[in-house]
């Protein structure tokens, strides 16, 4: 990926590693994904806040995001200190 993703974690501006692939039942159909961006520093705390809502489905690598992810297009990007 030529772009630089940046993490999703509020504040933060750095290049983002991992992607957070997750869903809200109640909101998405089964497989709908909505991506989060981390770096290093913000995987575990923006992993904990997903999974504390059973939010996270996966967890990958930026490099093996699928084309059809939406990141750095049309998907915009959500804090994890606003409502979704």
């Amino acid at each position: 990926m030529a772009e630089h993703l940046v993490c999703s974690a509020k504040g933060c501006r750095q290049e983002a590693a991992w992607a957070l692939r997750w869903n809200n039942p109640k909101l998405h159909t089964a497989d709908r994904r909505k991506t989060w961006l981390a770096c290093p520093d913000h995987r575990v705390h923006l992993e904990n806040f997903l999974g504390a809502r059973s939010f996270l489905r996966e967890t990958i690598p930026v490099a093996d995001l699928p084309p059809e992810s939406g990141v750095g297009g049309s998907e915009p990007r959500v804090s994890p200190d606003e409502p979704t």
